[in-house]
């Protein structure tokens, strides 16, 4: 019997009504593997077809990797696509990213935004950066001596990446290794936010205009040349660039996409033996923090009240508040306490024992408890050196609380943001919780006054 479209109803067949239920299902099921069965060796040969024949500007994601780590392995193709994406490159340029100079997150932070303004311009060469000390009895006296980029970094992860990443550019030794340059060399100094109209009303506004900054630097370039008669741009006659102190929060780090920006602080790992004593403290801070509520769990604190905080800065008191009472919440009974103030650290470690019964503890204490080989290894570092050794086990802290207006806090809790979702990690919550990892006091009102413009230009 057929319907109207001239198909037969099952409704109104005998056979199919008299078959048993479990039979139909039978059947059914035997067609549907015997369809997807067929279709499977397609779907697998697709999928193969389409990762193997990516466009250069797609890639595929990598295995996922714990970025948060300071020892995470460095995701190269995000900046392999940034330099793919740079259609003008001009030999002879060549980028000078040394004029840093405070602690480690300002000086990490000026030479990536270095680099990145160096690829944005088309730059072929980059002279391996140097660090600027500081005076180790006034704080605040930041332009001393330079010391090589071993200082802090590993120098063959930096050149080993940046070059297979970018194989346009060179690593040069040092300024009087860049091949036909004029000695002494006298670099240009340039700064981003001078080449046109930016449209902001504050100096240390981001330089939101990244993207016609090739066509504005080129203009530049093409100025120079004619205002002061030099010859025209290329290998035989190379042209130096240093950018001026305070660029390090001008480049807006979101602009290239997540990826770009999870991955492209990995450049700069820290030396061996210092991410080795990093790893070891924070081994004995789990054993420290078992001996104090039995988990080996700890919080990370950065008490932020050396002599050069700027007074307008939360002080020992409104920190110390802060820090107490959110640890409190956690439940956990042991702190890792970094500071390089040492008064300030013994009156923070007797207000938590008196108020919480936690046990809290700085860098030099545990190691003279647990090692003294490898106090004798941290007391041979300098003051800025140290303090990398507190960003390894803060970054690997249960959780941790930090100061707004300190560089160094925000790098370690956007450093820790990385976990949340590797690669595809989208910015943090400024001035709150949002991944249940760190957390900042500090005022969150005005965007000048209060720093809030550092969050937008610093790469974790």
């Amino acid at each position: 019997m057929k319907t109207k479209m001239g198909f037969i109803s099952p409704a109104m067949s005998p056979s199919l009504v008299s078959r048993p239920r479990g039979v139909l299902f039978l059947v059914c099921l035997i067609s549907l593997v015997t369809i997807w069965s067929c279709r499977l060796p397609k779907i697998c040969l697709y999928e193969s077809t389409y990762r193997t024949s990516l466009s250069p500007y797609q890639q595929p994601q990598p295995n996922p990797v714990d970025l948060s780590l300071p020892d995470s392995p460095f995701v190269r193709w995000p900046l392999e696509r940034v330099c793919r994406e740079q259609t003008i490159w001009r030999p002879g340029l060549v980028f000078i990213c040394d004029n840093n100079s405070g602690g480690i997150g300002n000086i990490r932070n000026y030479i990536l935004t270095c680099i990145r303004y160096g690829i944005e311009a088309g730059a072929t060469g980059i002279v391996l950066p140097r660090i600027r000390t500081r005076s180790e009895k006034n704080l605040a006296d930041l332009m001393l001596d330079y010391q090589p980029f071993t200082y802090f970094f590993d120098e063959d992860h930096f050149r080993t990446n940046l070059e297979r990443a970018c194989p346009r550019i060179t690593v040069y030794d040092n300024d009087e290794s860049i091949p036909n340059v004029q000695l002494p060399v006298k670099a240009e100094k340039v700064r981003p936010h001078d080449l046109g109209k930016r449209g902001g009303c504050d100096k240390r506004d981001l330089n939101k205009h990244v993207g016609v900054f090739n066509k504005a630097f080129s203009g530049y370039l093409d100025r120079t040349e004619k205002e002061f008669g030099w010859p025209e741009l290329n290998e035989m006659s190379p042209r130096p660039v240093r950018f001026p102190w305070g660029v390090q929060f001008e480049w807006p780090t979101w602009k290239d996409g997540p990826e770009f920006t999870a991955s492209f602080g990995g450049l700069l790992r820290f030396r061996e033996d210092i991410l080795a004593l990093g790893f070891r403290a924070k081994g004995y801070m789990r054993e420290f923090a078992k001996r104090h509520g039995g988990s080996g769990r700890y919080v990370g604190l950065h008490l932020r009240t050396e002599s050069d905080a700027l007074s307008r800065w939360p002080d020992f008191g409104n920190q110390t508040e802060a820090y107490l009472t959110a640890s409190e919440a956690t439940g956990i009974k042991a702190a890792y306490l970094a500071t390089g103030n040492k008064t300030d650290a013994a009156r923070l470690v007797e207000e938590a024992e008196r108020r919480l019964g936690m046990g809290v503890i700085t860098k030099h204490d545990l190691l003279a408890k647990y090692s003294r080989e490898d106090l004798l290894m941290l007391e041979a570092l300098t003051w800025d050196q140290q303090a990398l050794i507190d960003f390894v086990v803060l970054v690997e802290s249960d959780y941790f609380f930090g100061i707004s207006p300190s560089s160094f806090s925000m790098n370690v809790a956007l450093k820790r943001h990385l976990k949340t979702e590797g690669l595809h990690t989208r910015p943090w919550k400024i001035g709150g919780d949002g991944d249940g990892r760190s957390w900042l006091t500090g005022r969150f009102e005005q965007y000048w006054d209060d720093w809030l413009y550092m969050y937008e230009s610093m790469w974790p």
